[in-house]
């Protein structure tokens, strides 16, 4: 049983890698909108990496960090009074044991804001070391770089701390608007009975962007979009999509769910050559910026073949889902941002003869950038009351009590793995997309072409 002493010491969040742009963009800022909604919580922050950085200095990345979400003073001071940096070599056994006992003997969550690569070697001297007994690993996408490694990447955090402590972590499980597919679908007597394949002829998990790479090279050319947004994001979208009904929302329950909706899913079709597609941006225009051809952008590698754009079509094959293509597709320097989830409803068995007018499909969307439903339905039009035609209703979602990252923290300093990806889970997508992966290494499915700002290659 845990001492009084533990229960009341505050939380150590340990940053590896503090002085990267995750932290500053995203983590900080992420802590301070939990603290704003959440005052009570007790954080230490400690920062750890290899540069050098006075006190002063790094109270003031904190306090900048902090200042995008305009926290009250009180939760800023809360934080940078008792925050430190610790100048380490995280590679090195003895400094970075040094860098743990600096954190006490309290609830300790390491985070990982480093490349993959460095992941692997810190847990790998992790697992020699003397840890609090309260310690959980939040780990950043990629696990891993294929199915292969998933596994063995799996094997190593599980000798370090068990299953229960480590959350991978998938900042779009902390988005308000995904989370909300739970309720939307399991709370409405309307939609319950009619998420299957007997209803729903096809389901489309979208995530089109307006930007181009944004100086992100030294990631993105590496990953592409297959890798850095479908086999991550959009699988985890996917299983809390299709997965089967739960009976709670205890975190195992979900996971449970999440990870059989993943097992049933396959290529469809079985071949990656017809059921995916790869395009690349070439110069043109997104509004009034000019943007170059991406194997011209600052350090892109045209030997890479990184695709810009990635459509993947899956198949569910159980009961529910079976024949019914779940198409997924995100890309950059498009035309138009799209975000959404478009589930298209089969026709009616059969339409009254004298009905005329309505061509279209019925379909309900869901906006995941900004929050939003839409249901479009067929029905009779103005004037002749036999003419058909479709309306839609929309409504908007409310807005999230804090950003994404927020709500993810919260999730980890209680202890719950509701928003995390379970390490089945996280083997199962690599073994999803591998095929796709193999194959586009191969040159096995052409490479195409889109102007920045259009909508896409010609017949997408």
């Amino acid at each position: 049983m845990a001492s009084a002493t533990a229960k009341t010491a505050p939380t150590t969040l340990l940053i590896l890698g503090a002085h990267g742009d995750l932290t500053h963009r995203l983590l900080l800022p992420g802590l301070a909108s939990l603290l704003v909604v959440e005052p009570e919580r007790d954080v230490r922050v400690i920062g750890a990496d290899r540069a050098d950085l006075t006190p002063a200095e790094w109270k003031a990345i904190v306090k900048d960090a902090f200042s995008s979400i305009k926290p009250p003073a009180t939760v800023t001071s809360a934080v940078t009074r008792h925050t430190a940096y610790v100048k380490a070599d995280l590679l090195d056994e003895t400094s970075l044991r040094g860098l743990i006992e600096t954190a006490g003997d309290g609830p300790l969550v390491i985070f990982f804001a480093l490349p993959p690569q460095v992941t692997m070697k810190v847990c790998d001297l992790l697992q020699h070391l003397d840890l609090p007994r309260t310690t959980r690993l939040a780990l950043e996408k990629p696990f891993g770089t294929d199915h292969a490694a998933a596994v063995a990447f799996n094997e190593l955090l599980h000798r370090v701390v068990p299953e229960k402590d480590i959350f991978r972590l998938d900042h779009f499980l902390g988005v308000a608007t995904v989370f909300n597919l739970v309720g939307l679908r399991f709370a409405n007597r309307m939609l319950q009975p009619i998420w299957s394949g007997e209803h729903i002829e096809k389901v489309e998990i979208i995530y089109d962007e307006d930007l181009a790479l944004e100086g992100r090279a030294g990631y993105y050319d590496g990953a592409g979009a297959l890798k850095d947004m479908l086999q991550s994001h959009l699988l985890q979208v996917l299983s809390l999509f299709a997965m089967e009904t739960i009976a709670t929302l205890e975190p195992g329950e979900l996971q449970d769910q999440k990870a059989q909706a993943l097992r049933a899913t396959r290529l469809w079709g079985g071949s990656p050559k017809r059921s995916s597609r790869r395009a690349r941006y070439a110069a043109g225009s997104i509004g009034p910026k000019q943007v170059p051809d991406y194997v011209k952008e600052d350090g892109v590698d045209p030997a890479r073949m990184t695709e810009t754009l990635a459509q993947v079509t899956l198949a569910i094959e159980n009961a529910r889902w079976a024949g019914v293509p779940f198409i997924l597709r995100s890309g950059k320097a498009l035309g138009a941002a799209r975000k959404e989830i478009v589930a298209t409803f089969r026709d009616v068995p059969h339409l009254p003869t004298g009905f005329v007018g309505s061509s279209g499909v019925d379909q309900l969307v869901i906006g995941l950038k900004p929050g939003s439903v839409s249901l479009t339905l067929t029905m009779n039009a103005e004037g002749n009351p036999l003419d058909l035609e479709q309306k839609t209703m929309t409504t908007s979602l409310a807005l999230p009590r804090m950003q994404p990252y927020g709500e993810v923290l919260a999730e980890i300093f209680d202890g719950s793995q509701l928003l995390t990806v379970r390490g089945d889970a996280a083997e199962e997508c690599w073994r999803i997309m591998e095929p796709v992966i193999k194959a586009w290494a191969a040159d096995k499915v052409p490479m195409e072409s889109y102007a920045a700002g259009s909508a896409g290659p010609d017949g997408w």
